[in-house]
């Protein structure tokens, strides 16, 4: 994989700065480490790559919340359209961590908002991280929460967290971003549950409206076909038996199948 993104052009994070994309349309696509390297040859000439002190792969640290009868998960398993996610991204080579609400609408649209955590640290992360009113962390983002989120932060609590690697890909127009996860694990903070993907591969195509994209493509000629796939669903799905899973359960068995090749 190294070796493959060394023959593409670099762009670094302050170039990337003007294609944040905070209000977008998603499409994901599924696939293995196998195919993604295929894919990658055959996308140099069309993408730059992401750099962040020469590295071209950056670990990813996510922490999500939910309500104490799982509301969030339980919207987004049943199919609702419009829901949220409230979650703690950390990027490790840059050292910022933030704490992100994602909305997305009946339209399919994602919009995200997200405000700076400048203490908080994914290499000892606070499992017992509540946002109650006589914590200085609730002081701290009760604005945030009070301006982005439906739910009621002062009865959310961590529910699982994710490490992963991460490809960034910008197009040469620059009108689109795509992020490529690999190595993905969960642990299940409630019930210590830990899960490995082995050779899964989550490619997000991120882009302000249907804008054409070089990449569709090369994953048409590879057979890669569009399929959600949510970290926080799929992650706590995999790693709690005891919730909700009757309309993801298809998509489970796809992923099952790719993760035994």
């Amino acid at each position: 994989m190294t070796d493959i993104l060394s023959l593409y052009d670099s762009i670094t994070l302050g170039e990337m700065s003007g294609i944040r994309l905070m209000n977008r349309t998603d499409t994901k696509f599924v696939t293995t480490k196998q195919m993604l390297r295929k894919l990658l040859l055959l996308a140099k000439d069309d993408y730059c790559t992401q750099e962040i002190d020469g590295e071209r792969i950056a670990p990813y640290y996510t922490v999500y919340f939910d309500t104490p009868d799982n509301a969030m998960y339980c919207r987004h398993e049943t199919g609702h359209a419009n829901r949220q996610k409230l979650r703690i991204r950390s990027y490790a080579k840059s050292g910022q961590s933030f704490l992100e609400v994602k909305t997305k609408n009946n339209h399919g649209r994602t919009h995200k908002k997200r405000v700076t955590m400048p203490t908080f640290n994914p290499q000892e992360p606070q499992h017992d991280l509540m946002f109650r009113p006589q914590d200085d962390c609730f002081k701290d983002y009760e604005e945030f929460l009070a301006n982005n989120l439906r739910y009621d932060p002062t009865i959310l609590t961590p529910k699982v967290e994710n490490h992963f690697n991460r490809i960034t890909l910008v197009n040469k127009q620059k009108t689109e971003r795509l992020t490529i996860d690999f190595d993905l694990a969960f642990d299940n903070i409630r019930n210590g549950q830990h899960m490995e993907m082995g050779s899964i591969v989550i490619i997000e195509l991120k882009r302000d409206g249907l804008q054409p994209s070089p990449i569709l493509k090369h994953l048409m000629l590879l057979g890669i076909k569009p399929m959600g796939f949510s970290k926080y669903v799929i992650g706590y799905a995999l790693t709690d038996g005891t919730l909700r899973r009757n309309r993801i359960k298809p998509r489970l068995r796809k992923i099952a199948k790719l993760m035994a090749q």
